[in-house]
């Protein structure tokens, strides 16, 4: 069983990192106020989102040595701190240069928060408990995007934008208190020296791929630096891929991709998270300017997808334990795909019950499959690549979850001029119809990548009988802690 003081550390990574994931859309709604407060266009402040996802997404690589390097207690709590700080410096910007670079801070401090955090819950973890605490780690990233449209509507609605950002001065103390309670440094072996000509390729490489994103999800983008930005992201990225694999001591261990269900789990969590980014952003848009309904109202009803989230996850251990994992991650990704046709079929005129229960479904699909998926990746990793998977699924997770909403940009914008080739008079809603459909394609790709796994992948830890559905308590063939099977050759 997990004990309370593993459970509350848990929950304490989860928190920072729902921190983290909120801050990096709530935004989106206050961008006409904020811009209107700062003397600038609203456009502008895609700037302010830009900076904090591209210093996440360059930093979270190194997140691993530093922890490693420094102990992660003590860069845990730093990470706290400046990430509350920054937070309260946003909230005092009075002008878009200081919110831009105090969101670059605040994107330091949650790249090294929530990697080294969830490296020391995970470390401790016994295999058979594996499951129930991801179960913790992963809500974050399924319920902040989904909870940040309503979050903004009415802060922005009721309060001042600033609020956006003070909120997490609170948040940030109380996880401060905390973590000085429940954080120790793991022993860990020194890390090697720093892999720097990795560091180059590797944060260059995703922060142009970050940023190529963010210019491919606006509304006009300008397609010269889409295409100079973009090269040099795949250029980078490949020479990036290149040293990784045959450097002594790299930055990100790809060889960590030899372990099987490692390997799979993260090229289908890649496909299956681009899916799930996408949906919160497209949903919105379309209750709100097809729809025509209020952000609030708008954000009430994607709040299903949260409460799916949660009304399943009691049940995801044994659903996992009875099936095995390539059954359920098949059964979830294909659940995620068809309620993304679903998607495609809602009308202004669609009763608002059945609307909130494809919501519903969605978020049930979403919960069974991420846990299954991050569950898998850690389940074979020896405890010597415990550091370098843990960085590698963060940056992945990281890296898919933000181009997913750039996909949905794309598929939206692809949804126009398909259109217009279908017969008939296209409505408002057509070119959402088509974009929905196509992310139902991306998302069946997942489906059929869940199908080539091995059929026992993951069995050692699996929680078989009837205490799986009540958290776990019968083992399966394993007790030992994560890290006791497979190897990175």
């Amino acid at each position: 069983m997990i004990d309370r003081h593993h459970r509350n550390l848990a929950l304490l990574v989860a928190g920072c990192f729902f921190m983290e994931i909120l801050d990096g859309t709530i935004v989106v709604t206050a961008a006409p106020k904020i811009g209107a407060s700062l003397g600038v266009p609203a456009t502008s402040i895609s700037l302010v989102i830009t900076a904090y996802l591209v210093t996440l997404a360059v930093l979270i690589p190194l997140s691993g040595w530093v922890g490693a390097r420094f102990g992660a207690r003590p860069v845990f709590l730093t990470a706290i701190v400046v990430f509350t700080a920054a937070s309260a410096l946003c909230a005092a910007s009075t002008s878009l240069p200081e919110l831009v670079a105090f969101r670059v801070l605040q994107g330091v401090g949650g790249a090294m928060m929530v990697p080294v955090g969830r490296l020391v819950v995970l470390a401790k973890t016994p295999k058979q408990e594996l499951m129930r605490m991801i179960a913790f780690l992963v809500w974050p990233a399924l319920i902040a995007p989904v909870f940040a449209p309503l979050a903004g509507g009415v802060i922005t609605t009721y309060a001042s934008w600033h609020w956006l950002f003070l909120v997490n001065v609170p948040l940030g103390a109380l996880a401060f208190l905390a973590a000085l309670r429940l954080i120790e440094s793991p022993p860990m072996p020194p890390p090697p020296p720093l892999d720097r000509f990795g560091v180059l390729l590797v944060c260059g490489g995703l922060g142009a791929l970050t940023y190529d994103a963010d210019l491919l999800s606006r509304s006009s983008p300008p397609w010269l630096a889409v295409a100079i930005v973009g090269a040099a992201a795949v250029v980078l990225l490949i020479a990036a891929s290149r040293h990784l694999w045959v450097a002594e001591h790299p930055l990100v261990n790809l060889r960590t991709l030899r372990i099987v269900t490692f390997g799979a789990s993260i090229g289908g969590s890649t496909v299956f998270w681009l899916a799930v980014g996408a949906v919160p952003f497209l949903l919105p848009l379309l209750f709100q300017e097809v729809f025509g309904w209020s952000p609030v109202k708008s954000g009430a009803v994607v709040l299903f997808v949260f409460l799916g989230n949660i009304v399943i996850k009691p049940a995801t251990t044994y659903l996992y334990g009875r099936c095995g994992f390539r059954s359920v991650i098949f059964a979830s990704t294909a659940g995620l795909a068809v309620t993304l046709v679903a998607c495609a079929f809602l009308t202004a005129t669609t009763p608002l019950a059945l609307i909130a229960l494809v919501a519903l479904l969605s978020g049930i699909a979403r919960s069974v499959g991420s846990t299954g998926y991050t569950t898998l990746a850690f389940s074979d990793v020896p405890d010597e690549h415990l550091r370098d998977a843990n960085t590698l699924q963060a940056t992945s997770q990281q890296l898919s979850f933000g181009l997913g909403v750039a996909l949905g940009a794309v598929l939206l914008r692809a949804g126009g001029p398909l259109a217009d080739l279908l017969p008939g008079t296209p409505g408002d809603e057509t070119a959402y119809s088509i974009a929905f459909v196509l992310l139902a394609i991306v998302a069946s790709l997942a489906a059929a990548g869940a199908l080539r796994l091995p059929p026992g992948a993951g069995d050692g830890i699996r929680v078989r009988g009837r205490g799986a559905g009540r958290g776990g308590d019968q083992p399966g063939r394993s007790s030992q802690r994560i890290g006791s099977t497979g190897a990175a050759r």
